[in-house]
């Protein structure tokens, strides 16, 4: 999954920027998801389902117009992971440091302010001024050329595992900013190039686990497993725990 981020202060043009960036993007065929950074509690304190999440681990819910899972992610990867989609549009998240960002502005001094190294393009109210660049970042009207912010976005979106696990000599901030610069590719992320020797799964989600600790798997579950009649060396070992 690709990632980007549309960061902005308010009404700076965010929504509008992604809804029309989001609707390029599926008319040629991809699965896009978006999410949203919200300032104000989204459940409120005493509504039925308030009350469900404070006795449940997660609250579906069924209304005329959508249906919504209601969950708290420990942090931002376990809300990510719920995603399954091609493109993931992120609108907000300006801490963010694993993805590329669109930032969305009134004023240059907004767009410097903003820019942390990870831009790729510039959008929103001052694209309606008629810059065409701003600090060497393309600024683009996605109100009249939603085509060419698509094109950006789907060239250069990508989304690092955000768990600086260091195998690569940086962190995933630093890396995601090489990447923009063109210094390095997303295949330099050992985590995303790397096919793992051994994968462990939870809830169908990977573990990203350092060489080291995949030996480590490796060797003991092999070694326990090597005294027992049917074992045979070389063979595929699939192994699946249940909680009670």
């Amino acid at each position: 999954m690709r990632a980007v981020a549309f960061v902005g202060y308010k009404k700076s043009g965010k929504t509008t920027t992604v809804e029309a960036v989001a609707r390029i993007l599926k008319e040629r065929n991809y699965r896009v998801a978006v999410a949203k950074s919200m300032h104000a509690n989204f459940d409120r304190d005493g509504s039925d389902t308030w009350r469900f999440s404070q006795v449940a681990d997660s609250v579906l819910v069924r209304a005329s117009d959508t249906d919504a899972l209601l969950f708290r992610a420990k942090d931002v990867n376990a809300l990510l992971s719920m995603v399954n989609a091609d493109f993931l549009l992120l609108e907000g998240f300006k801490s963010i440091k694993h993805v590329p960002k669109v930032i969305c502005a009134r004023s240059e001094e907004e767009v410097r302010e903003l820019n942390d190294g990870l831009a790729i393009a510039v959008s929103g109210v001052i694209a309606s001024k008629g810059t065409a660049e701003i600090d060497g970042l393309p600024v683009v009207d996605a109100t009249k050329e939603p085509e060419k912010l698509a094109d950006i976005v789907e060239k250069r979106a990508f989304m690092l595992p955000n768990i600086d696990c260091g195998l690569c000599g940086f962190n995933c901030a630093e890396m995601a900013r090489m990447i923009v610069s063109g210094e390095k590719t997303v295949k330099d992320c050992v985590v995303l190039s790397q096919k793992p020797k051994v994968t462990v799964k939870i809830d169908g989600q990977v573990l990203p686990m350092k060489d080291w600790v995949q030996e480590l798997v490796e060797k003991t579950i092999k070694g326990m497993l090597s005294a027992m009649k049917g074992y045979r060396e070389g063979r595929k070992i699939e192994i699946v725990i249940k909680e009670d």
